[in-house]
């Protein structure tokens, strides 16, 4: 068999390269709404709120994980944040996408725990996720803050944040990797912050 052979570093150059420009736009474009994010959280939980994080497939895991940050500890031993993730609970989550529908999935949850006042941190790297779409939007139905990490041109998702941050990548490798850095800046600014 003669296989062509690929030039491993070639592509790691480019990979690296694409996300170092997706870093450049996130210092030129970015910060402010990066400190807004980290403001809302701080003052919701300062006012006995809970920060609530949902996403699908990789963003269900980024979800997650920024989720630890907060009620574990990022750079330093303290209280726990109160924060859930709304990906983690299996039996609702296949309970209400077998009974109702997976596009209700994060609203259902949001519906039964959250209250005005907490905040809702919405992740998809396209913005189109009609699950993502129910939650934003029943959100704003209870008052509720919302902040989402989005990619490409942000979707429809957009037009239901009040706090979005855009990562202009058609790449959802490197959409999800600007996600998971702002995130766990924004974990960082509000342990510094709280701490």
């Amino acid at each position: 068999m003669n296989k062509k052979l690929i030039n491993f570093e070639e592509y790691l150059k480019k990979d690296i390269n694409a996300h170092i420009n997706c870093c450049e736009n996130i210092l030129k474009d970015h910060l402010k709404q990066i400190v807004t994010a980290a403001k809302t959280i701080i003052g919701s939980l300062n006012s006995g709120g809970t920060v609530f994080w949902c996403g699908n497939g990789g963003s269900a895991s980024d979800s997650q994980h920024l989720n630890a940050e907060l009620i574990g500890r990022f750079e330093k031993d303290r209280a726990p944040l109160k924060s859930i993730a709304l990906t983690t609970d299996t039996s609702v989550i296949t309970s209400l996408s077998n009974d109702y529908s997976y596009d209700l999935v994060f609203k259902r949850q949001l519906q039964a725990l959250a209250k005005k006042g907490d905040v809702l941190i919405a992740i998809t790297t396209s913005g189109k996720s009609k699950n993502i779409i129910n939650v934003l939007k029943e959100a704003k139905e209870k008052k509720i803050k919302t902040i989402s990490f989005l990619g490409k041109d942000g979707g429809e998702a957009k037009d239901f944040s009040d706090i979005k941050i855009i990562v202009p990548s058609d790449s959802t490798a490197r959409i999800q990797e600007m996600h998971i850095m702002i995130g766990q800046m924004i974990c960082s600014l509000v342990e510094k912050d709280i701490f």
